[in-house]
């Protein structure tokens, strides 16, 4: 387990725009909730709680991946008409002390999904 630091900053901060995540024509997340993560030069990633996402268009997978900062990623694939965007969607269910705030929530590939749209609140 690495702690982020002045060589590896992570922030998570409450993000206040809408962002909606569509499969087709489908909205598979709607959130005014989200998350921004920044992790060093990263682009930010945002991640929405499961309350606000359909988890019946999604199934998890075998599939896991490792980050030295945050923990083991579960990952799930997005089913839509008959279409599957396969791994689309990462989670860290156990993430290190640290990266408390993400726990559970889920985060998308831009480019597995159609798209993720970010909105001014009104």
């Amino acid at each position: 387990m690495k702690l982020p630091g002045p060589d590896h900053p992570i922030a998570i901060e409450p993000h206040a725009e809408r962002i909606r995540v569509r499969v087709g024509n489908i909205v598979v997340a709607d959130t005014m909730r989200a998350l921004a993560l920044r992790e060093a030069s990263y682009p930010v990633v945002y991640y929405i709680p499961r309350e606000d996402a359909d988890m019946s268009l999604l199934t998890a997978t075998g599939h896991s991946t490792h980050c030295p900062y945050k923990g083991d990623a579960s990952y799930f694939t997005i089913t839509v008409d008959g279409r599957d965007a396969v791994n689309a969607v990462w989670s860290y269910q156990q993430p290190y002390p640290a990266m408390a705030a993400i726990k559970d929530y889920l985060a998308f590939y831009p480019n597995r999904v159609d798209a993720i749209e970010i909105t001014p609140s009104s």
